[in-house]
């Protein structure tokens, strides 16, 4: 085992001992650039590397500041913390849930999810570090009712394919591949990942993958995916076969999300009562996956005047996106919105494989260098309102103080540089 694959071992505590050898033998450092990245998953969601991992491999790719964001759990979060202040990383923390948009002008239209109407996928941004039990405290039964759901879901899926090799135990097959133990969630891409080990325990990778799967679930792959699964040799083939996976399986099986998703006034609510950033994830229509998990789909574009006034009535503080998912016209417009609106701009790439790079290079065009500022205002937002409530960067105090967003983010943007690490 290398020394960077001892960053996955079983606990925290040894992980940040590894961290901490690591550390010590490492003979150069990264050279540190302006990029940066508040959208990066880990075990405690679905992904690859361990939150002592991830903060590494941002620390290895030059990030200067890096963010944790799992699905509808924190914690992965302290170690996280831990290890970004070893490494002397900017770091920050939140979490991702899925809302619903009960009695709202969108009860019943597709916004940012691909699997269901009337759902959004809504981020938390900096959480104070004496409030991150209590988002544990609150996100705790939203995960018991996912899990719920996650057997029905695997149920159905045992019952599109009539081959026994490829039928799942959601016990022995699925919860081994997460951090449920501890705390961590269990989403779609858990089922589609313990699908895929069993694909390939039974098929090889090329042209008997895609036979496979032709023939256990009416699976119709074409071009650019059918190519990707040609290409045997590829070292992150499970995460490709995942990918096609998703955006094909998914809506055989779904079952539509209910009691896991809080309303969507309730999570402005709470997120505001632990001094936190409410955001809400513009995704936009979609034409070609840059991930090769999404179809080419409608989403929020058709409307998204209309919506981002109703975020800002309902108390939304900002909105996140990806510059590297859109075209330039898609960033224009949200850019312009949230500038109208007076909505902070957060920016992150969605990292859950290993394929995936940690910079986003649109990030040094000179119509994205306020993403930065972004980034450490977060930081300084985070690490003042540890120290203080009333100096959260949304607090009554700081907006009386710098009532302009502008003046604000620029405020604690230097904040978080000063107090870096």
């Amino acid at each position: 085992m290398t020394d960077i694959e001892k960053l996955n071992a079983a606990t925290a505590e040894q992980r940040l001992q590894h961290l901490n050898n690591l550390l010590v033998r490492q003979q150069a450092k990264p050279e540190c650039t302006a990029f940066v990245n508040n959208h990066i998953h880990t075990t405690y969601s679905f992904s690859p590397y361990t939150p002592t991992s991830a903060a590494y491999h941002a620390w290895r790719n030059g990030l200067a500041t890096a963010g944790i964001m799992d699905h509808d759990s924190v914690s992965g979060v302290r170690e996280f913390l831990e290890a970004g202040k070893r490494i002397g990383i900017g770091v920050t923390n939140g979490f991702e849930c899925r809302c619903g948009m009960q009695a709202t002008p969108f009860a019943n239209i597709r916004l940012n999810n691909p699997d269901q109407t009337g759902v959004a996928y809504v981020a938390c941004h900096g959480i104070p570090h004496q409030n991150i039990d209590k988002a544990d405290l609150w996100l705790k039964p939203y995960r018991m009712s996912r899990s719920k759901r996650n057997r029905s879901m695997v149920d159905r899926l045992n019952g599109l394919s009539g081959i026994t090799a490829l039928r799942l135990d959601y016990d022995r097959d699925i919860l081994p591949l997460s951090q449920a133990h501890e705390g961590g969630s269990v989403t779609e891409r858990h089922i589609l990942y313990a699908l895929t080990k069993k694909v390939l325990s039974i098929a090889q990778p090329g042209a008997s993958v895609i036979s496979l799967l032709q023939d256990a679930f009416n699976i119709e792959i074409r071009g650019n995916l059918c190519e990707t699964l040609l290409k045997v040799s590829d070292p992150y083939y499970e995460y490709r076969l995942l990918g096609v996976l998703k955006s094909h399986l998914v809506e055989k099986f779904y079952i539509d999300a209910t009691d896991e998703c809080p309303h969507i006034l309730e999570f402005v609510s709470f997120v505001k009562s632990i001094g936190a950033v409410s955001a809400y994830a513009y995704l936009g229509d979609v034409q070609q996956s840059v991930t090769g998990d999404k179809r080419a789909q409608v989403f929020e574009d058709a409307f998204l005047d209309r919506l981002i006034v109703w975020l800002k009535q309902a108390g939304f503080n900002a909105v996140t996106f990806m510059p590297a998912r859109n075209t330039q016209p898609q960033l224009e417009r949200i850019m312009r919105l949230c500038q109208k609106l007076d909505l902070f701009q957060i920016s992150g790439e969605d990292i859950n494989t290993p394929f995936q790079s940690f910079i986003c290079k649109q990030l040094a065009l000179p119509q994205f260098t306020h993403l930065a500022d972004a980034a450490w205002a977060l930081i300084g937002h985070e690490r003042l309102a540890t120290q203080d409530p009333d100096h959260a960067m949304f607090s009554e105090k700081s907006i009386a103080d710098y009532p302009l967003l502008a003046d604000r983010i620029a405020y604690f943007a230097a904040t978080g540089r000063a107090m870096k690490g």
